[in-house]
């Protein structure tokens, strides 16, 4: 533990130690000799700067480019050569306590990582055939191998329950507080908790494909995928910095034969040059302040996969959503019940229930679920025929019972039945089920894919930063504008085919210029690809996660909204502290031309903007509060529009 702490704090005590060392240099200055002040400086030079010093010479090996590392270790140097002792120490360790606090915003990065990984068990307890339990290492497991969790244990690895039942806390997964209840079936994941019950589990995927693995590999590429700003100022440092060895060297010998300047004021001047002129706070302008930012992201259940993406994020003018399971909870629910007045409630009930418990089809699960508990009777002697395409069958008491679309039923008869409500139901996005004896049609059921109401906060808080908001959509233009109403939808993409939704993000890019895509499902990745900004849901399939920029960990679509201002917020930061880094270099450079002001001054300008732009960068540590503030407020729904393809939006 000592030794963790010392290696995450270490530069900072090295920074102290040179301080303390200058402040006992400058006490003792004229209490004792000249060469003793030296030594005590120069103890300070090595302490305070051997790090930045070792970095800057490796990295201009290995890149063959100069580095703002090595521009102050030369202005240092030639301070002390000309008898500036104290400045030049000084300037070493203001230097040093700047390298300090990018390290740390680094680390704080980093550590979002370690609280991930301290999440995987490192073994698990492997079902041998003899029912014994070995203990093994997590990478060893195999699909299909089956292995025992007991209550309060971290369960090892992704996989689905076959025996026992239990409830598991996924909050390190989903950021919900209440646990799961999980049984036979059911899928759990790695490095979430087994409160309860001892479970048997079938492992389905290896160590390095669990969602776990995915969101440390995730957070890592974004911590060594700079940002288009950090690149750019990484290509220019090299050039920079060139271009002021040259000015300093112009100015080692022109002042003093065309300003008549003695030759150490000449030499001061080129050192006080050599140190003002550094790049140091505009290099610390962008990085330290996207890898705090990215840090809040994942506090948030954010994962960005780089800098770049988060950069990008706030060029978006655009936001195309996929419909089923993003902006709604992707199971449809039975909405409305109608039973023929001459007919039993209960009775139709069973019946219903009886046809659709043995269907795979995602209407008939969901009329399942709301009629297990209103069923009065458990009616098992039957035998069903599913007919693919349109509905359910099979005789119950001597009489065929039937559930499924109006044709399969009896057109005539089921639209008899709906009445007016067989235009009215559709246009609210609702699907009818029809159910019939013999030649009667005895209820219709109208389901829906009901909204999440995370969505709906999400698309108003976007709409306020004056981002257009589209629905891309298979289903019908009337469920499409259902649904997009209730939601607060800008456009409607309707009838769209999985294979057309790259071609619908190439020309929302062409009317928008940047776009982002939310999407779920495998039929999304290709379009997650190929918008500016691709943004998966946490509980989608891998593929979606794999293919897009930006994943919501937590399902929560208003996490959209937070990355949007966290990527605002970060622009605005780095574009203050890009403006206050050349504006203080080229204040202090004008002031030396001028002979206005003298080394000290430099060193404290120069570095104290370093620090400057730095501590600004980590107030992105700190959440977005205004957009706490708005939290609650939301708009009047409007109705949407239908958006034709080629057709810009006005």
């Amino acid at each position: 533990m000592r030794f963790k702490w010392w290696k995450e704090n270490w530069q900072f005590l090295a920074a102290g130690v040179s301080g303390l060392l200058i402040l006992l240099g400058w006490q003792t200055e004229n209490l004792v000799p000249a060469g003793a002040t030296a030594g005590i400086f120069i103890a300070a030079f090595v302490i305070g700067g051997f790090d930045q010093a070792k970095e800057g010479i490796l990295d201009t090996i290995k890149t063959r480019k100069l580095n703002v590392e090595l521009l102050m270790v030369l202005a240092a140097t030639g301070a002390s050569i000309i008898g500036y002792w104290l400045e030049g120490a000084v300037l070493i360790f203001i230097f040093s306590l700047s390298g300090a606090l990018e390290t740390y915003t680094t680390n704080k990065s980093k550590r979002e990582i370690t609280k991930l990984m301290s999440f995987q068990p490192a073994t698990a307890f492997l079902l041998l055939e003899t029912g014994e339990t070995e203990e093994v290492d997590v990478a060893a497991l195999k699909l299909q191998d089956l292995i025992l969790v007991r209550p309060g244990e971290r369960i090892p690895i992704d996989g689905v329950i076959v025996s026992g039942e239990t409830s598991v806390d996924q909050s390190a997964i989903n950021g919900e507080s209440l646990p799961a209840l999980k049984s036979v079936q059911d899928e759990v994941f790695g490095g979430t908790v087994n409160l309860s019950g001892v479970i048997r589990m079938e492992v389905r995927k290896t160590v390095d494909q669990t969602l776990f693995s995915q969101i440390i590999r995730m957070v890592k590429e974004a911590q060594s995928e700079p940002s288009h700003t950090a690149q750019f100022i990484e290509k220019f440092e090299d050039k920079y910095v060139k271009a002021v060895l040259l000015l300093v060297f112009v100015m080692l010998f022109l002042p003093h034969f065309l300003l008549d300047w003695s030759w150490n004021e000449t030499f001061y001047r080129a050192m006080v040059l050599l140190t003002v002129a550094s790049p140091c706070a505009l290099v610390a302008s962008v990085t330290p302040a996207t890898l705090a930012a990215i840090s809040n992201g994942a506090r948030n259940g954010i994962l960005f996969k780089g800098g770049v993406h988060l950069e990008n994020l706030r060029s978006v003018k655009a936001v195309a959503f996929d419909k089923t399971g993003t902006l709604t909870q992707g199971k449809p629910v039975v909405t409305d019940f109608f039973v023929a007045p001459e007919w039993d409630r209960a009775q139709v009930i069973d019946r219903i229930y009886a046809l659709e418990q043995n269907s795979l089809h995602p209407l008939a699960e969901a009329i399942v679920r709301d009629f297990s508990e209103k069923r009065t009777e458990n009616i098992t002697d039957l035998v069903m025929k599913d007919v693919p395409g349109f509905g359910v069958l099979a005789e119950i008491d001597g009489e065929v019972w039937r559930v499924g679309k109006a044709r399969f039923v009896g057109s005539e008869q089921a639209e008899e039945f709906a009445g007016s409500l067989g235009d009215t139901l559709p246009r609210e996005g609702k699907t009818l089920v029809y159910a019939s004896c013999g030649d009667q049609v005895v209820a219709m059921l109208a389901l829906k894919d009901v909204k999440r109401e995370e969505a709906v906060r999400a698309v108003s808080s976007l709409k306020k930063r004056g981002i257009k908001t589209i629905m891309v959509t298979g289903d019908n233009e009337a469920t499409g504008l259902a649904i997009g109403e209730e939601i607060g939808i800008d456009y409607v993409i309707a009838g769209c085919l999985p294979e057309q939704k790259v071609d619908v993000l190439r020309d929302l890019k062409t009317v928008y210029g940047s776009v982002a895509m939310v999407g779920d499902g495998i039929n999304d990745a290709p379009a997650l690809a190929h918008a500016t900004v691709g943004v998966a849901m946490g509980e989608g399939t891998d593929i979606a996660m794999e293919a897009a920029d930006v994943v919501l960990m937590k399902n929560d679509l208003e996490k959209l909204s937070y990355a949007s201002v966290l990527s605002v917020r970060l622009g605005r930061i780095v574009k203050q502290n890009i403006t206050f880094s050349i504006l203080v270099i080229i204040s202090l450079v004008l002031a030396n031309l001028f002979q206005s002001i003298n080394l000290p001054f430099g060193v404290i300008g120069h570095e104290g903007s370093t620090i400057l732009v730095i501590l600004n960068g980590l107030r992105l540590l700190l959440p977005n509060r205004k957009l706490a503030k708005e939290k609650g407020k939301s708009e009047k729904m409007q109705k949407p529009e239908i958006y034709h393809l080629k057709t810009p939006a006005v």
